[in-house]
């Protein structure tokens, strides 16, 4: 399979939130492809467990637990990979679920932003300068999730972390149009993924609708390597078509002056389901 030209032998990769799930997965890849690994994770204990296993597959891999919601550790993980050499990639893949809606308390707003949104923009801030500075090709990845495009109601502090993640991503591609490619940012949106959320909510097995991580991992290695920005994962139950009505009928809110979230509100179930199986709205 062909490659993202940032993905070579020896230059470093830096993956956060990679002691498990799609993190852990893309960290297998890109140390089977040659790259020197900085993985890093808020769980130490799950983290040293997940650079044992790759130095057991040969992997060049070194680990640096790291909260990213904490500028001062992200800039510590960035000179633990200077260290290493040539950083060419960064996934800002580190991520907690919000579980509250409007009125969830502070705390847990705080805590969704800072980690899904701040950490993502500190990751950038201290990675990118370098990244623009060298002379060899470059590539961020920012995890989103489908539901920061289509904000499904009861999440609502996740949904806002990742629509803010999904404009910060396509904002700082526009800005790297002036690299002339050298240096380009992908927005990774994947699909139902089995993960250890998936774990943590009580689910011992992965469900027949969900992707396993490393198929995820695969999909995004490929979206890059043919220069994709949105890399909208599919998954078991949810086919690209279908994500693609759902993307449109939320943009139409806007255009035919709907309710907010229209899909979800009764007065217009009758027409989102005519859309999605393709007649008129």
């Amino acid at each position: 399979m062909d490659q993202h030209p940032a993905i070579l032998a020896d230059r470093v990769a830096v993956i956060t939130g990679a002691a498990s799930g799609i993190g852990l997965a893309v960290a297998q890849r890109l140390g089977t492809a040659g790259m020197r690994l900085v993985i890093a994770d808020i769980d130490e204990d799950q983290l040293a467990f997940a650079a044992d296993d790759l130095r057991g597959q040969g992997v060049d891999v070194h680990s640096v637990p790291t909260d990213v919601s904490d500028r001062d550790q992200v800039e510590a993980l960035k000179q633990a990979a200077d260290a290493l050499g040539p950083v060419s990639l960064l996934m800002n893949n580190a991520g907690r679920e919000g579980g509250g809606g409007i009125l969830a308390g502070s705390d847990v707003w705080e805590r969704t932003m800072a980690t899904n949104l701040m950490g993502v923009v500190y990751g950038v801030q201290q990675f990118l300068p370098g990244m623009i500075a060298a002379d060899w090709p470059c590539a961020i990845v920012n995890t989103g999730s489908k539901q920061g495009i289509t904000l499904p109601p009861g999440d609502t502090a996740y949904n806002v972390s990742k629509a803010g993640l999904k404009a910060l991503t396509e904002s700082l591609a526009h800005d790297l149009l002036e690299t002339r490619g050298r240096v380009s940012a992908h927005l990774l949106i994947p699909g139902f993924t089995y993960t250890g959320f998936t774990k943590r909510r009580g689910v011992a097995e992965k469900p027949a609708a969900a992707w396993t991580a490393e198929q995820v991992a695969d999909f995004m290695l490929a979206g890059m390597a043919q220069g994709d920005f949105y890399i909208l994962c599919p998954d078991n139950d949810v086919t690209r078509e279908i994500d693609e009505r759902r993307i449109a009928w939320g943009a139409g809110d806007i255009i035919e002056n709907r309710p907010a979230l229209s899909r979800w509100h009764p007065d217009h179930a009758e027409a989102f389901k005519a859309h999605m199986e393709g007649g008129a709205a």
